[in-house]
C-alpha cells in the first residue's frame, strides 16, 4: 500500500532504465504499429506473425523484468494490490478456458494477445509508475510526440497527399486499406492516417482533444510559445481528423467525454441564462437534424445510408446483423466459444466471426464470467481516476474512457492495439502514480492534497 511504502521513490539503475525504455518503446511505437506491420510483412512475408508480435515480445521480456525489480526492490507486495489481482485472475480465466477450446494454436495465441495485451500493458506501467512515478511526464512526452505525428500526417492525407497514398509500403485489400469510403460512396473518403481504420483513428482524435479540453480546463497549458503552437496543431488536427474519419461512434463519444470534462470543471461557474441558451442550441441542432434529414450530408455523414453509395448492405445493417448474431451467442453460451473465437483472430481458423460490439466480443471469447470480471476491472480503474479528477490528466483519461466505453458498444474498440494501448497506459500512469500526484510533488492543493 502507498502508506507503507512511505512515499519512497526508488532509484533508477540499469534494469530500471531497460524496464522503463522497454514501455516507452512500446507506447510510442505503437502509434506507426500499422504502418510497421505492412511495410515489413511485405519485405519479409514469412515472418508476418513474428512482426505484428513485435509490442507482445516486448511485453513479455517487461514482464520478467518487472519481476525482477520489484524483487530487487522489496516490492513483491504490488503483486498483491486489488488492481494486480483482478487482472492475474481475468488472465488465469483465459488460459483455464483453453482446456475447452478447439480453435487452432495460431487462432488462440492471436486470441490471447489480443485479449491480454492492453491488460497486460496497464500491470506492467502502473508498477512502473509505483516505483519510479516521477517518469509520469516523460511519457506523456512520449504521447504528445505520437499524437503529432498521427495527427500531422492526417491532416496531409486530407489536404495535400492523395487518398491512396498508403498503397506504396504495402497497404492493399490483403493486408490494410489504404482508405475506406462510406458505403462505397467515393465522395465521402476515410482515411487511415498510420492506424487500421478510420474507426479507431477516430477514437484516437477524440481522446487527444478530450485530454487537450481537460487541461485547458484545468488551466494546464502556460503561456509558452512552443506549448501555445503544439496545443494549436493537435487541437486542428484533432478536430480535422475526427471529422475526416467520419466515425459516428467516435464524434458521439467525443462529445459525452467533453461534456464531462466541462461538466466537471466548469458546472458551478455556468449561470441560470447560460443554461438555458445551451438548452435553447440543443433544441435547434435537434430541429435543424431532423429538419435536414433527407439531405446528402446527413444521409451520408450521419446516417450512413446513401441509396446511391453502391453498397448492397449498409454499415447499419453490419451493425445491426453482428450485434444480434452476438446477442444470441450471449445468451447460448454461457462459457464463450473459445479464446480467438472471433474477429480477426478468427480470421486463422474455419469459422472466422465479426462482432461489433466490445463486451458481446468479450463474452463470446470467455463466457459471462469473463465479461464481469472485464466490467469490474474498468469500473475500478474509472473510480481511482474519478477520485483523482483534481489532476489534469485523470480527468481526461477518466472522461476518454466513459467515451470509449460507449464507443465499445458499437465496435470493439479494446480489438485495435493502438487505441487500447494508447488509452491503458495513461490510465496506468495516473493510477499508479497516485501518491505522487496527491503527496506533495505539485503546486496545486486542494484539501491538504497537491495535484501535479
Amino acid at each position: 500500500m502507498v502508506g507503507n511504502r512511505k512515499n519512497k521513490e526508488y532509484t533508477l539503475g540499469t534494469i530500471g532504465k531497460i524496464y522503463i525504455a522497454i514501455l516507452l518503446v512500446i507506447f510510442g511505437g505503437i502509434v506507426l504499429h500499422a504502418p510497421i506491420i505492412v511495410g515489413l510483412g511485405t519485405l519479409w512475408p514469412n515472418f508476418d506473425l513474428l512482426i505484428k508480435s513485435w509490442k507482445e515480445i516486448l511485453m513479455l521480456i517487461a514482464g520478467l523484468v518487472a519481476i525482477f525489480l520489484l524483487y530487487k526492490t522489496k516490492q513483491m507486495q504490488l503483486l498483491r494490490d486489488p488492481i494486480i489481482i483482478v487482472i492475474s485472475f481475468y488472465a488465469v480465466l483465459h488460459l483455464m478456458l483453453l482446456m475447452f477450446m478447439t480453435q487452432s494454436l495460431t487462432s488462440v495465441g492471436a486470441g490471447l494477445a489480443i485479449d491480454l495485451r492492453y491488460v497486460f500493458f496497464f500491470g506492467l506501467v502502473y508498477i512502473a509508475m509505483r516505483l519510479y512515478p516521477n517518469y509520469r511526464k516523460l511519457f506523456i512526452r512520449v504521447g504528445i510526440i505520437g499524437a503529432l505525428v498521427v495527427l500531422l500526417f492526417a491532416l496531409l492525407q486530407v489536404f495535400v497527399l492523395p487518398h491512396d497514398v498508403l498503397k506504396y509500403i504495402g497497404y492493399n485489400t490483403n493486408t490494410i486499406s489504404p482508405y475506406l469510403t462510406i458505403d462505397l460512396n467515393q465522395d465521402f473518403i476515410r482515411i487511415n492516417s498510420t492506424f487500421r481504420g478510420p474507426n479507431p483513428l477516430g477514437a484516437y482524435a477524440g481522446l487527444v482533444l478530450i485530454l487537450i479540453v481537460a487541461a485547458i480546463a484545468k488551466c494546464k497549458i502556460k503561456r509558452e510559445k512552443w506549448l501555445i503552437v503544439i496545443t494549436v496543431i493537435l487541437s486542428i488536427g484533432g478536430i480535422v481528423t475526427l471529422w475526416a474519419s467520419y466515425s459516428r461512434s467516435a464524434m458521439i463519444g467525443t462529445i459525452i467525454a467533453v461534456i464531462i470534462v466541462l461538466a466537471v470543471t466548469s458546472f458551478r461557474k455556468l449561470s441560470t441564462k447560460m443554461w438555458i441558451t445551451s438548452g435553447l442550441v440543443l433544441i435547434a441542432l435537434i430541429g435543424g437534424f431532423f429538419a435536414a434529414r433527407n439531405t446528402s450530408f446527413v444521409s451520408n455523414v450521419i446516417l450512413h445510408e446513401n441509396p446511391n453509395g453502391g453498397s448492397s448492405v449498409t454499415s447499419n445493417e453490419d451493425h445491426i446483423n453482428s450485434i444480434r448474431h452476438g446477442m444470441s451467442k450471449l445468451i447460448s453460451q454461457p462459457l464463450g466459444a473459445g479464446i480467438g473465437s472471433t474477429g480477426s483472430a478468427s480470421l486463422y481458423g474455419d469459422n472466422p466471426i465479426i462482432i461489433e460490439n466490445q463486451y458481446l466480443f468479450i463474452a463470446h471469447e470467455v463466457g459471462w464470467l469473463g465479461l464481469l470480471m472485464f466490467i469490474y476491472i474498468c469500473t475500478l480503474i474509472l473510480i481511482k481516476l474519478w477520485g483523482l479528477r483534481k489532476d489534469w490528466l485523470a480527468l481526461g483519461v477518466f472522461a476518454s474512457g466513459i467515451g470509449l466505453a460507449f464507443i465499445g458498444l458499437l465496435l470493439p474498440i479494446w480489438v485495435d492495439d493502438t487505441i487500447s494501448i494508447i488509452w491503458w497506459g495513461p490510465a496506468a500512469i495516473v493510477v499508479g502514480s497516485r501518491w505522487y500526484i496527491v503527496d506533495g510533488r505539485g503546486k496545486q492543493h486542494d484539501n491538504h492534497r497537491t495535484i501535479e
